[in-house]
């Protein structure tokens, strides 16, 4: 491999499909055919993909031995020793100062949401991913932090539905990676704390238990959304109530992936080469744009 290639797949481009979350405030303040709201929003976006890279070369980094024990995270290229350490910490910090620049540039309150989620991700992969539960709500946090920041920098305000959606599903999605991992050191019959600290802290009952409540609440927080007097108004329809079989579809698929089909991958990377997750998500997207923007 490649140091240009190492490096890349230390950067996971595959997860910068995240970054998509701060182009919700575009598309739901009806600015996606502007095309000065576009190109800002999706600046927004590339400096989220770039501080995203920079967390996850750090965090390998800081993560290289618990990696070299794991069964898949031993293919990473740090972990793999195709890429050297020093230059991962240089790459992180050089990338990292020119996404901050670049929102500064942007607009002011992109740079202070892009700092605090850079300090949040350090914060999380310093010391705070061992403390069960303080993780999922930190990597919620930032989605959250992904939402304002596309929302500053088209300047128009977040939705508080858009907000809780976002908070609610995040959180279900991290718990949906612990219970994957739950049930691999389970099934390994070691020590469930080898490869992630926060574990130990966790239970695979009361983890899938909370996965159930959530994936209701965010469901309910949907449709609320869709039913909202203010939604209607803003939209002059009520048909995006329309909408809600999907993400009732994309959420029970996520559950089985992460829940019952007993596989070692991580639930939140199999949905994203999930054909019925993918062929769902377009259909939910196409539906929303047609009812926000026919």
């Amino acid at each position: 491999m490649s140091p240009a290639v190492a490096l890349i797949r230390t950067l996971r481009p595959h997860q910068w499909v995240k970054n998509l979350f701060v182009l919700a405030p575009l598309v739901f303040g009806r600015h996606l055919l502007e095309t000065a709201f576009v190109a800002r929003g999706v600046a927004a976006a590339l400096i989220f993909c770039v501080l995203s890279g920079a967390v996850y070369a750090f965090n390998d980094v800081r993560d290289v031995a618990a990696d070299r024990l794991h069964p898949t995270k031993r293919h990473r290229p740090i972990a793999a020793g195709a890429l050297g350490e020093r230059t991962a910490l240089a790459w992180a910090g050089g990338l990292a100062a020119a996404a901050l620049v670049a929102a500064a540039v942007l607009a002011p309150w992109l740079a202070v949401i892009a700092a605090s989620y850079l300090a949040i991700n350090l914060a999380y992969s310093v010391g705070l991913k061992r403390v069960a539960f303080v993780d999922v709500l930190l990597v919620g946090s930032g989605f959250l932090l992904r939402v304002l920041g596309g929302a500053v920098a088209i300047e128009v305000p977040a939705s508080r539905w858009l907000l809780l959606c976002t908070g609610l599903l995040a959180v279900l999605l991290a718990l949906g990676k612990r219970a994957q991992e739950l049930a691999w050191a389970a099934r390994a019959g070691g020590d469930v704390g080898a490869t992630r600290a926060a574990l130990a802290g966790y239970r695979l009952p009361v983890v899938r238990a909370l996965m159930i409540v959530l994936a209701v609440a965010t469901t309910g927080a949907y449709l609320a959304y869709t039913l909202d007097a203010h939604t209607i108004e803003f939209f002059h329809t009520d048909r995006l109530a329309w909408t809600v079989p999907f993400p009732v579809l994309g959420i029970t698929r996520f559950l089985w992936l992460a829940m019952w089909r007993g596989q070692g991958e991580s639930p939140t990377e199999a949905m994203l080469r999930d054909l019925p997750f993918l062929a769902n998500l377009a259909a939910w997207a196409a539906a929303v744009v047609v009812i926000v923007y026919g």
